[in-house]
């Protein structure tokens, strides 16, 4: 099965938190790499042939984390903010990560827009925070929700 791979929109919520050095090397190669990582595990959102989104899941890659989900990436263009389509692959992204009782995402703490994404989705912070190198440091946040069985 192959994956789609896309350009960010450079009007997106990122070119305000990340630097324009770290969005140059987010050519169509290095997203098609990065995206074949996880194959299996990679939801991809059209709009007719135009890849408008994708979330990429799998078992936790934290060690104080090991029986939980992660929601390791999502993001959907600017252009198509507000159609639901985030909700769409987050709830696709939960129905495969069912057998889990928590699911985590890791996020970048300046974005506002995805942490109150994620907040009306349940999930909280939990405390635990990292530097990345993304051009310039950043720091990312970890947000957690624990599913009621």
């Amino acid at each position: 099965r192959s994956v789609s791979a896309f350009l960010l929109n450079r009007s997106s919520d990122l070119v305000v938190i990340v630097c324009d050095r770290y969005l140059d090397t987010m050519t169509v190669a290095a997203t098609t790499a990065r995206a074949r990582q996880y194959p299996e595990n990679t939801l991809i959102a059209k709009d007719k042939e135009k890849v408008v989104g994708f979330a990429v899941y799998g078992p936790s890659r934290d060690e104080d984390l090991i029986n939980a989900g992660e929601v390791i990436a999502i993001y959907v263009l600017s252009e198509y903010y507000n159609r639901k389509i985030g909700y769409r692959l987050m709830n696709e992204a939960f129905s495969r990560l069912r057998e889990y009782h928590t699911i985590f995402v890791w996020v970048l703490e300046k974005n506002e827009r995805a942490i109150r994404f994620y907040h009306k989705y349940g999930f909280e912070f939990d405390g635990c925070k990292k530097q990345w190198n993304l051009g310039t440091p950043v720091s990312i946040v970890r947000m957690i929700k624990h599913l009621e069985r």
